[in-house]
């Protein structure tokens, strides 16, 4: 009963999405403390795998082949496996800048766009996923 009350308010997806941001949080701030360093190739995730893999299984779950009372189950990808309570994700390597003679591709503006992308999709999520359990709590407490 409970499953089908949590899931039908897409608190999963909010939780998934909350995860793979945070996740991503950590690389892009290795990104920016790495940014001077020799050497150092810049890694991150994809986010529009990740929103394709979610879209996916929100699509199974209202076309009825997946059970409405389970938590969403996205597929894994090469990235991004989804385990029991969180992620593991398996970033790649980006070379999408210009490589510098120290072999360093760095570009502060485009991590730091990431980083505020990033930032501005976790903050969302999470008050998204807040005002989900405010409503929950007022309705397990009767109140109007």
């Amino acid at each position: 009963m409970i499953n089908g009350v949590t899931n039908s308010m897409g608190l999963d997806v909010l939780e998934r999405t909350v995860q793979f941001t945070a996740a991503r949080h950590e690389l892009i701030a290795s990104n920016i403390a790495n940014l001077s360093t020799p050497g150092y190739q810049a890694k991150d995730l994809s986010v529009e795998a990740f929103q394709g893999q979610l879209a996916d299984a929100i699509d199974q779950r209202r076309d009825g082949t997946a059970n409405a009372d389970v938590l969403l189950r996205p597929a894994d990808s090469r990235q991004v496996e989804f385990v029991e309570g969180g992620l593991k994700v398996h970033p790649e390597v980006t070379s999408q800048n210009i490589l510098f003679h120290d072999k360093n591709d760095r570009s502060l503006e485009r991590t730091m766009q990431d980083l505020v992308k990033n930032f501005m999709t976790f903050r969302a999520s999470a008050q998204l996923l807040r005002n989900r359990f405010d409503i929950l709590h007022t309705a397990i407490s009767e109140r109007v």
